[in-house]
């Protein structure tokens, strides 16, 4: 189900980079000048925007989800003449 993984990865991405773990990774190890870009304030909130709309698309996903299931399900739509 997409929804469930829009809204998994939009919560990743919002918490992420604001825990420690976002300072200390692999990646800041290996390339260590990347270090300051890592610990920017504008980067951090830029990954948390992007996961802000990972999230509402999720939401509106599931959305259409419940609705199609309140409409009948996933039945295709009688033909008209």
């Amino acid at each position: 189900m997409l929804a469930a993984y829009f809204l998994e990865a939009g919560l990743v991405l919002l918490v992420t980079p604001w825990s420690d773990f976002w300072e200390h990774n692999y990646f800041v190890s290996v390339l260590p000048h990347i270090g300051p870009i890592v610990r920017n304030d504008f980067v951090r909130g830029a990954v948390t925007g992007i996961g802000l709309l990972t999230v509402l698309a999720g939401l509106t996903e599931l959305g259409g989800v419940l609705a199609g299931r309140r409409n009948g399900g996933d039945s295709p739509p009688s033909p008209s003449t």
